[in-house]
């Protein structure tokens, strides 16, 4: 315990050292050159009082300190110093509040000694350092710097793409271990711009702006014998003409072994003038026109004041516009500055001398029209072995037009076959006639068009059948092109100028006006094809006298007479004319009595026969009778209908529709005609049983969890049957809302074999449905919730045995509905949270009684024991 107490205070000293003011200056020494401006600064930090804190400096060579200057005393300086503190030789100035710098303008070799920096005290308590002290070192200078060239010289007078070599001498003999930098610049505006370093360390440098120029090895850096220092600029450019000058710093290693600048001067090395290359490019000719198939003669003509070793690079444009730019425009030709010519088969380059450069062009086409200019560009060699390029230039654009050779064809229209009457073929002919320059480069193709005839004077609209494109591919029109694929309309080119049209099947829609429209092609140089001229037929008309499609359907009962339980027979007589080759499809079709709930629009299609003979079953689902309806073709215009075991459900009337197809062409049929036969009623004559049906609950409220029992009871009128000779179908539904706004749901089924069905429901209750009586069916909804609230009703479908034992289905009935409500009861659902309430209360008090007793027994006794023994340990501890 010892230990630790007088380990505090060397805690708390050490404390209250760390926290201390702390001066710093440079570390020492300071290495200055003799008659430059020195800066030595000095800070203060973790000081107490205000921010802005003053400082006083003092000087001196190994004996007492001189004051200098103070920040807050003006009278602070000594005798000695106040003429070059008052010519501020010597200037304090203030860079923060707690940081000064002492400038010394052209420092001497009586400034060497030792500077202090010292801070009066405004802190509370006397701690850290208030002063520190930097030597400075006075050494002479030693550095000259001198250029190759005076700067009085003439300038320099270069070429573009030039090369040119600068050199500067630079040395020290300075006392200490100094390193020299060297940076050429160049000055072709207000400012010095940095060329290229060679650093202290030994590193070469470039500005971003010349990097790439270095990287390239156009601008250089090297040293040549002593103290030489070259700048070497190859491939000279506009932007390096102005002055150049070079710059040399002295640089020594600091106490902080990092590097200082100690000194700087510099020499203008020589002015550069780069004299830009003239060049002017000019087309020979004017704007022109020239015939097609004709050659074009241009020449290109350059002029250039540059001397010596060169080479010109020409390249011939062509554009479409005068307002394309270079980029837009197609290169037609070029010669490189090693004269290689690229080749062309139509397009020639020839250089007729240094300067002219001549484009021939053969069999110009309609699409040489547009704008010819040339580009050239001088090129010279680089100390490398590469050229460079000096100058370029692009002539003003010429005009040459070119005149097509009109041709001359003209177009004659015939129909070989014409149609007497529909599904006749047509077949039309369009040839070229009296065609006058078309050469091997003229291709024809044709277009077809059709134009409906109309009796009024609504405007006509003609409708492409069908057209080629310059290869003879063949593009069909949206009004021909299914039959086009089916081999209906055909399209051929016969000869070299002949094409056809042929319809092998002509309908009623065909009929109209048709004509064709020949194109001319011409062929350019790039082997594409470019339609020069559209030639258009005279109209030829397909048109022929129709007469319109009758059909005739009558239907005929075969009984006049027969009861439920018999075999219903109709027969379907058809005629028809001015129809060619005709075939009939037939549909038998059922107008039930408003009455039948399972066909509310009132028409049934029961079965079909297309012209193919095949029977299909339409709307007929009753799977008892799948079997029960036939028709089938008795003669080519004679159909029949049967259906067998009729029940009451089938009363109604019944109707043959009839459709006459004619041959279409291509195994294909097309509809020609509808016809309705006259109805056959079927209406059994009897006094049957009239079945009513009701539902009734005891008790139509109920609570949560109870039964809801529903009975769904059945009575007949007029005849009384045995219970063996009736049968009921039997669906229960529901409606769940108060107003019967919503879609019915279906609760449970029982068929007349007593089979039960129930639907899927999404809650516990659960339904059951079962036969109580012949006439009566009870509906148990248990386990009664809230989701089974709603209208509810039954539905029957009475079936009743005819005297010749078949089952007959009479119409379906439903009853009215009743409203069953379902209750919450309130007792019994509080009931059991009521009691488990209670009984947690009572335990919970127990418990806490408990607690409390148990507390107060031991737990506050245990204190007391525990304060009593604690008095006697700190008496012990006195007496010790």
């Amino acid at each position: 315990m010892g230990h630790r107490v007088g380990s505090a205070p060397l805690l708390l000293l050490l404390l209250a050292f760390c926290k201390g003011r702390i001066v710093r200056v440079p570390k020492s020494p300071l290495i200055r050159v003799e008659g430059t401006e020195t800066v030595i600064p000095c800070n203060v930090t973790d000081y107490d009082g205000p921010s802005e804190q003053n400082f006083d400096w003092e000087f001196s060579q190994g004996t007492d300190f001189v004051r200098i200057v103070s920040t807050w005393d003006s009278s602070f300086t000594s005798q000695q110093y106040q003429k070059r503190v008052s010519s501020r030789e010597i200037v304090l100035r203030r860079s923060s509040n707690n940081a000064v710098e002492l400038l010394i303008r052209s420092i001497q070799p009586i400034d060497q000694g030792e500077y202090k920096c010292i801070t009066p005290s405004t802190d509370a308590t006397v701690q850290g350092n208030y002063d520190a002290t930097v030597q400075v070192k006075v050494i002479a200078d030693g550095l000259t710097v001198s250029g190759a060239k005076a700067r009085s010289s003439k300038p320099l007078k270069l070429s573009e793409g030039d090369s040119f070599e600068l050199r500067c001498s630079a040395s020290t003999t300075s006392s200490e271990h100094t390193h020299l930098q060297v940076t050429w610049e160049l000055k072709n505006g207000p400012a010095w711009q940095e060329i290229l370093s060679l650093t202290h360390e030994g590193k070469f440098q470039p500005s971003p702006e010349y990097e790439e120029r270095y990287l390239s090895g156009d601008v250089r850096l090297d040293t040549v014998a002593n103290d030489i220092y070259r700048l070497s600029v190859s491939q000279a450019l506009p932007l390096d003409e102005g002055l150049y000058r070079c710059l040399v710093s002295e640089w020594v290693k600091g106490a902080d072994s990092s590097w200082q600048k100690i000194q700087e001067k510099n020499v203008e090395v020589a002015s550069v003038v780069i004299q830009q290359t003239a060049l002017d490019v000019l087309i020979a000719t004017s704007n022109m026109s020239v015939t097609e198939r004709d050659s074009l003669d241009l020449t290109c003509n350059i002029t250039t004041d540059r001397s010596g070793i060169f080479q010109a690079q020409v390249t011939w444009y062509f554009s479409e516009s005068l307002d394309d730019t270079l980029s837009d425009a197609r290169v037609l030709l070029s010669v490189d500055r090693d004269s290689v010519v690229s080749n062309s088969p139509l397009i020639s380059l020839s250089h007729m001398d240094r300067n002219s450069y001549h484009l021939l062009v053969r069999d110009v086409g309609v699409e040489d029209s547009g704008y010819y200019f040339c580009q050239a560009s001088v090129w010279v060699p680089q100390h490398n072995g590469s050229w460079h390029k000096v100058v370029e230039k692009t002539s003003s654009p010429v005009s040459v037009v070119v005149t097509a050779l009109e041709l001359d064809y003209q177009i004659v229209l015939n129909a070989s076959k014409t149609p007497k009457f529909s599904d006749d073929p047509t077949e039309l002919e369009c040839r070229i006639v009296n065609a006058q320059n078309t050469e091997a480069n003229v291709r024809f193709t044709v277009s077809w068009y059709y134009r409906m005839r109309l009796r009024n004077d609504a405007v006509v609209t003609d409708e492409l059948l069908a057209t080629m494109d310059a290869d003879w591919t063949l593009l069909v029109g949206d009004k021909s092109r299914q039959r086009t694929q089916n081999g209906e309309i055909i399209f051929s080119k016969q000869a070299m100028g002949t094409f056809s049209l042929r319809i092998q099947w002509t309908s009623e829609a065909d009929r109209g006006d048709y004509y064709c429209v020949v194109s001319a092609w011409s062929k350019h140089h790039n082997n594409s094809w470019v339609k020069s001229k559209d030639v258009t037929s005279a109209l030829v008309s397909v048109f022929w006298a129709t007469q319109d499609y009758t059909l005739t359907v009558e239907a005929v009962k075969l009984k006049p007479f027969f009861m439920a339980g018999h075999t219903f027979e109709m027969i379907c007589k058809v005629s028809s004319q001015n129809i060619k080759t005709p075939r009939y499809s037939v549909l038998i079709t059922a107008e039930k009595p408003l009455t039948d709930q399972s066909n509310p629009n009132g028409t049934t299609r029961i079965i079909s026969l297309n012209q193919d003979s095949v029977v299909r079953l339409e709307d007929w689902t009753d799977q008892a009778r799948v079997d029960g309806v036939v028709l089938e073709k008795v003669q080519e215009n004679e159909f029949r209908y049967r259906m067998y075991q009729t029940q009451m459900s089938d009363a109604g009337l019944y109707r043959c529709v009839v459709t006459a197809w004619s041959p279409g062409g291509s195994g294909m049929w097309r509809e020609a005609v509808n016809g309705l036969s006259n109805p056959i009623q079927i209406d059994f004559q009897t006094s049957g049983p009239v079945f009513n049906v009701s539902v009734h609950s005891d008790n139509p409220t109920v609570y949560q969890g109870e039964l809801a029992d529903l009975l769904c009871i059945v009575t007949i009128d007029r005849v009384v049957l045995e219970p063996d000779d009736m049968s009921f179908d039997v669906s229960w539904f529901a409606v769940h809302s108060f107003a019967l706004d919503r879609a019915p749901v279906l609760l449970a089924s029982l068929d007349r074999k007593g089979i039960v069905t129930q639907a899927r429901r999404n809650w516990s209750s659960d339904v059951s449905l079962e036969r109580i009586s012949p006439m009566e069916f009870r509906l148990r909804v248990h386990g009664c919730e809230g989701q089974d609230f709603g209208n509810h009703y039954c539905s029957i479908t009475p079936w009743v045995r005819s005297a010749t034992g078949v089952w007959q289905r009479e119409p379906e009935i439903k009853s009215k509905p009743i409203f069953i409500s379902v209750k919450m009861d309130v007792l019994n659902a509080l009931k059991y949270p009521l009691l488990i309430g209670i009984g947690l209360a009572t335990i919970i008090g127990l418990l806490s009684c408990l607690i409390g007793y148990c507390s107060s027994r031991w737990c506050c006794k245990k204190e007391v024991q525990e304060t009593r023994r604690e008095r006697r340990r700190l008496m012990s501890m006195e007496m010790d």
